[in-house]
């Protein structure tokens, strides 16, 4: 029936059965590198004669749209589109699909685990150990402590609610203001500025800025608490990453823990090698459930937009 592209790292690498459906409804599969983030060149390669496309988080320019001559619809397998040249996909009536919180436990179960990982200084202890050391710094506890929580979608929502029920005061921020639900009254909207100087850890969970400026630029920064902890499994331009730098020397900001980087892998000897930096490479949506809730949704959409069944598996 139709060309589809393969394109995110967790799919390559190890093609899920998920995908099935997809050959199953009469599509052909391409995939990029295994395991590997597609660069443009590759792209450009890749997309002609394409009808479909399950995209990752890879950059997407308006180049590779261009050269897409019969691309319909891009399904990603997460929800975020901040890759993606909207405004060239619009003009062309190419259809964007996403799937919604499929991610989200994933996501937020490595947010909370970054800020234990923080608290506790997990990162020095580990290596300590391993080295034949015996450190034993001192730590600090998540009950009792202000977490404020940039962003309350799905992911935020899971987050503020493992928090809260670590004995946290939660406070959170979002400019549509969702319906907190089971978490009305554990959980208090507030505006930027007083979450900024309440909190204890502050944790994102957010889309990009409109004009992609950094959400945490020098001035937010300094309104924080001094000794405050940083985690970031969003996005890598919420951050203004000289800043925060800068704030880490001189010892306001306590920790960063996070999960994305404008370049990923980051290149050797910046932000990741900081030693106050906790690193991760991109893992809160890679488990089983989760890349099974995604692939799940993305492949609905794509069968939804091509033609074929929706539950061809079953």
């Amino acid at each position: 029936m139709g060309r589809v592209l393969i394109t995110p790292r967790s799919l390559t690498a190890s093609p899920p059965p998920e995908l099935g459906r997809l050959r199953e409804a009469g599509h052909d599969l391409i995939f990029s590198t295994p395991g590997e983030m597609p660069g443009e060149a590759e792209l450009l390669e890749l997309v002609p004669e394409v009808d479909g496309w399950l995209a990752g988080v890879e950059p997407v320019s308006p180049a590779v749209i261009a050269a897409a001559n019969r691309l319909s619809v891009i399904s990603r397998n997460g929800s975020g589109v901040d890759n993606l040249p909207m405004a060239v996909l619009e003009k062309r009536g190419i259809k964007i699909a996403r799937a919604m919180a499929a991610n989200a436990t994933g996501v937020a179960e490595l947010a909370v685990g970054l800020t234990v990982a923080a608290c506790r200084h997990l990162p020095e202890v580990c290596h300590g150990v391993r080295d034949g050391g015996w450190p034993r710094p001192k730590g600090r506890e998540i009950e009792g402590a202000v977490v404020g929580v940039l962003g309350a979608g799905a992911i935020g929502r899971k987050v503020a609610g493992i928090f809260a029920e670590f004995g946290a005061d939660v406070l959170a921020v979002d400019p549509c203001r969702p319906d907190l639900g089971r978490l009305a009254g554990r959980v208090r909207y507030v505006d930027l500025p007083e979450l900024l100087e309440r909190s204890d850890i502050i944790t994102l969970h957010c889309p990009a800025t409109a004009d992609g400026s950094p959400l945490i630029d020098a001035a937010a920064l300094a309104r924080m608490r001094k000794g405050a902890i940083l985690v970031n499994t969003a996005r890598a331009g919420l951050i203004d990453e000289a800043a925060l730098v800068a704030a880490l020397d001189a010892g306001r900001i306590a920790a960063y823990a996070t999960d994305v980087f404008v370049l990923e892998p980051p290149a050797a000897g910046g932000l990741a090698a900081h030693p106050k930096v906790i690193a991760t490479s991109h893992i809160g949506g890679l488990t089983d459930e989760s890349v099974r809730r995604a692939t799940d949704q993305a492949v609905d959409n794509l069968l939804a937009c091509l033609g074929g069944t929706l539950d061809a598996a079953g």
